[in-house]
C-alpha cells in the first residue's frame, strides 16, 4: 500500500485527514474533533546483499477527540483491520490542547 492509498482509506472513516497537522487559515480554520492526522515517522527497510531489498515504511496515524470516544476509535481501528494493517495503539491527554491523542503505529511495505 502507497501513502496516498493510506491518506483516501482514512478518509473513507469520514472525518476530516491531513498529513502532519492542518493549517488554519481565516477563511479555512482547523476542523472540529475528531479528526485524524498521519505522518512518516521512520524507515524499516529490509536489508540484503548491501541494498535496501523491500520497502518498509513506519507511520503513525492520529485520531484526536475532545472526549474519550470509543465509537471513534472503532472506527479507526475497523478500517485498518479492513486493509490489513497490524497496529499498536497508545493513548495520551494533550492539556494545552484540551484534546485526547490515540496513536496507531503501523507499517506500509512496498508503500
Amino acid at each position: 500500500m502507497a501513502q496516498a492509498e493510506l491518506y483516501q482509506a482514512l478518509k473513507a472513516i469520514g472525518y476530516p485527514v491531513a498529513y502532519s497537522h492542518f493549517v488554519s487559515t481565516p477563511q479555512n480554520p482547523a476542523p472540529s474533533p475528531p479528526f485524524i492526522t498521519y505522518r512518516f515517522v521512520q524507515s524499516s527497510d529490509l536489508m540484503a546483499d548491501g541494498q535496501n531489498y523491500a520497502e518498509i515504511s513506519n507511520f503513525a496515524v492520529e485520531l484526536y477527540t475532545d472526549a474519550k470516544n470509543p465509537a471513534a476509535e472503532a472506527k479507526v481501528q475497523d478500517k485498518l483491520k479492513e486493509l490489513g494493517l497490524p497496529y499498536t495503539k497508545t493513548e495520551t491527554w494533550i492539556d494545552s490542547e484540551k484534546l485526547f491523542q490515540v496513536i496507531y503505529e503501523i507499517q506500509l511495505v512496498g508503500g
